[in-house]
């Protein structure tokens, strides 16, 4: 954000590492379900000052109950690795799967082996939190250049997945980072300071996103024995993008000429 910060739009501004020229950021919390080769938002909620990731949790929690829907597990970004976040998803016996942060040196020889394994560690503060680690390896194998093993650590609870898995499972998750770079493409442009307006916006470009998918679901899975998949090759996003478009002139008409206010000559 480059605009001006008002009484309306303060508690909205997050500051944060600079990107793009600029510490200034609106930013959302998203709900995010794969299930059957389907990614779909199901909430967005804009961060707010004062209202902490506990809390964005427990709303997302709270949409889930409400649409009737099971968690197999949750899996949270880097930023919710918190002392506060582990102590309520572990209180509220919620199945996680959340990527270490190597900070600590205890946590830094932790990671270091040549085989998937579990581990605990013991997360500082006023009362000890112990944490279940699950490390997968990963052999270089010389690909890309690389050589050697990493180990991929994950702080874990409700589940007793082979390590591997837990890697491969939190892998899913990046198709999110996919679904906002589509929301990008289709997030209309503004400079207005009303944060409802940037909200409203922000919830029309992840929709457009849901629609796609749910056109793919409906049309664009072919007819065979087996689980059912998605042909996205057959109508990809920026088709649809080209469709909406054409949509709208349509509905709005095209401006083919303007009045001037002198000829040439």
């Amino acid at each position: 954000y480059y605009g001006a910060i008002t009484d309306e739009n303060e508690p909205y501004i997050i500051r944060s590492r600079r990107k793009q020229s600029t510490n200034n950021f609106y930013s959302y919390v998203t709900l995010y379900v794969t299930t059957h080769d389907r990614q779909m938002t199901l909430a967005v909620y804009p961060v707010q000052r004062g209202i902490s990731k506990v809390g964005y949790i427990a709303r997302c929690l709270d949409q889930i109950a409400e649409l009737g829907l099971k968690i197999e597990v949750l899996c949270l970004d880097r930023e919710f690795y918190t002392r506060k976040v582990f102590g309520f998803l572990l209180q509220a016996q919620i199945p996680f799967i959340v990527p270490v942060k190597k900070q600590s040196e205890q946590m830094k020889k932790l990671l270091q082996g040549t085989q998937a394994r579990y581990a605990k560690y013991q997360m500082s503060g006023k009362s000890p939190l112990i944490l279940t680690i699950a490390v997968a390896v990963k052999y270089g194998m010389g690909k890309r250049g690389k050589h050697g093993v990493k180990n991929l650590g994950y702080v874990v609870g409700g589940i007793d997945w082979h390590p591997r898995r837990v890697h491969d499972f939190y892998k899913s998750r990046f198709s999110i980072e996919s679904s906002y770079r589509m929301r990008n493409q289709v997030k209309p442009r503004t400079s207005t300071r009303n944060p409802v307006i940037r909200y409203l916006y922000a919830i029309v470009s992840f929709l457009l996103k849901n629609i796609w998918i749910a056109l793919l679901w409906m049309y664009f899975s072919p007819e065979k024995r087996g689980p059912r998949t998605i042909k996205m090759c057959a109508f990809r996003f920026n088709r649809f993008q080209v469709m909406i478009q054409d949509g709208i002139r349509n509905m709005m008409g095209t401006v083919r000429g303007i009045a001037v206010l002198r000829k040439p000559g």
